[in-house]
């Protein structure tokens, strides 16, 4: 069931990646495209390797800076570029270098917040960043990336000891309780595209 979910959202996404991808050739000034075409990235990059993912996320980040070049007070891509930032330094490994994205998303979602200050999941987001750090040290902490690509390649070890599993369980889970706001961001962002575009998402 959950593997079935997993693909009808990779199709969906996909979907919307190349019909963004076409909307674009047509029009290149159109910051909405622009927009759910980074979500879409956003979105996609949850089901690559690491290096595929971080590779995908600054494509998502390079369509959100061209929609916020057009339309700079434009709330959801500012909102959207603060979880593509987000996410990229959850895949770094390095804290300094992580702490300047993480910095660049509280602003995302600040400006977010400023230009749409009634928007509930805005202020989660913004909230939820000021803890971002904390929990990317942890998760470092304890072997993230390693794990990540394990579990990627579908690898494990059936002779790990049960405390073993324990915490990688915690870590996985607390990997899915991050990840899980950032890819419900993407989500809403194309699927309000999809109902502005009047464009129907594919059937599973």
């Amino acid at each position: 069931m959950e593997m079935q979910m997993d693909f009808d959202r990779l199709v969906l996404f996909e979907h919307a990646r190349r019909s963004a991808e076409a909307t674009y050739a047509k029009n290149p000034h159109n910051a909405e495209n622009l927009t759910r075409w980074g979500g879409a990235l956003l979105e996609l990059s949850s089901f690559q390797s690491i290096e595929e993912s971080k590779s995908m996320i600054k494509d998502a980040i390079s369509k959100l800076d061209e929609a916020l070049l057009i339309d700079p007070k434009r709330h959801d891509a500012l909102w959207c570029m603060g979880n593509a930032q987000t996410s990229y330094a959850f895949l770094t490994p390095d804290r300094d270098e992580a702490k300047g994205y993480f910095d660049a998303a509280h602003t995302y979602f600040q400006k977010a917040i400023d230009e749409d200050p009634g928007n509930e999941l805005y202020h989660k987001s913004f909230e939820v960043a000021s803890k971002a750090p904390e929990l990317h040290a942890e998760l470092h902490k304890q072997g993230f990336n390693q794990q990540v690509m394990a579990s990627g390649a579908g690898a494990g070890s059936s002779t790990s000891s049960n405390a073993k599993g324990l915490k990688s369980q915690k870590n996985s889970d607390l990997k899915y309780d991050i990840f899980g706001w950032v890819i419900l961001a993407a989500t809403i962002v194309v699927w309000i595209g999809f109902a502005k575009a009047n464009v129907s998402p594919p059937s599973p």
